[in-house]
């Protein structure tokens, strides 16, 4: 068994809560469709926390 790191992670989940419901909101007030406006903050915030995991796994 390895021991832990003293290193804490990053923590990404963030970006999705975030752009879900940025997403929402903005696609509600632009375009009256908060569907399409929450799967595009979501898929945003998947990429970002991909980003913060590819980082932080350094």
């Amino acid at each position: 068994m390895h021991p832990r790191s003293p290193r804490s992670s990053a923590a990404g989940g963030i970006a999705i809560a975030i752009g879900a419901l940025g997403g929402a909101l903005a696609g509600a007030a632009l375009y009256h469709q908060p569907t399409i406006g929450l799967l595009v903050g979501v898929a945003a915030g998947i990429v970002i926390a991909l980003g913060v995991w590819l980082v932080d796994r350094r």
